[in-house]
């Protein structure tokens, strides 16, 4: 049977627990790498989301990954924390603060995007549409057309080839103005 200390140990673990949130640390362009390693190299522990990008140059065509959030990078920080080493990390510009106090994201949000990481990248959704797949456009001025997709987005458009005045033309539409048909 637990003692009354223990109890009152047991309590203050679980209220320490839920003091814990993640802080938004806003980094210098292009240096969320390495405000990451360096924050690590600290022992706090922080995270970076990064995405698979398409990236073209001279005829050239890769993918290379880059952060999802721009700019940012989080740290989990207990609310007693003292937070001010963050503020002089090379790479980082500044905590993303309310008032004076450093402003938190709720654990839950840093765990959802974890759980869509494969192999230290996010991954996308499956799309809905295929290339070649005949659609209908659901709004705007060409409601109703019956159109081919030709070409999709990493930004969630769709290029379509369609019958206008007898001539084919390609249209970019977002993915919400097109249905199946």
């Amino acid at each position: 049977m637990a003692s009354c200390r223990d109890m009152e140990d047991i309590v203050e673990d679980l209220s320490m627990r839920r003091a814990r949130g993640w802080a938004v640390v806003n980094t210098h362009p292009h240096r969320e790498r390495l405000a990451l390693e360096n924050l690590m190299r600290q022992q706090f522990h922080a995270y970076c989301p990064f995405m698979l990008e398409r990236v073209r140059h001279a005829r050239r065509t890769r993918e290379v990954s880059r952060p999802l959030f721009p700019g940012y990078v989080f740290v989990e920080l207990a609310a007693d924390t003292r937070w001010g080493p963050i503020c002089s990390t090379f790479g980082v510009r500044t905590l993303v603060r309310s008032g004076e106090q450093p402003s938190f994201l709720p654990g839950d949000f840093i765990e959802d995007l974890k759980i869509r990481e494969i192999d230290g990248v996010i991954v996308a959704p499956s799309r809905s549409f295929e290339i070649g797949q005949t659609v209908r456009i659901a709004g705007g001025a060409f409601q109703d057309f019956v159109a081919t997709i030709i070409d999709l987005d990493e930004r969630d458009r769709v290029t379509v080839l369609m019958e206008l005045l007898s001539r084919p033309v390609k249209v970019k539409l977002t993915s919400e103005q097109v249905a199946a048909c």
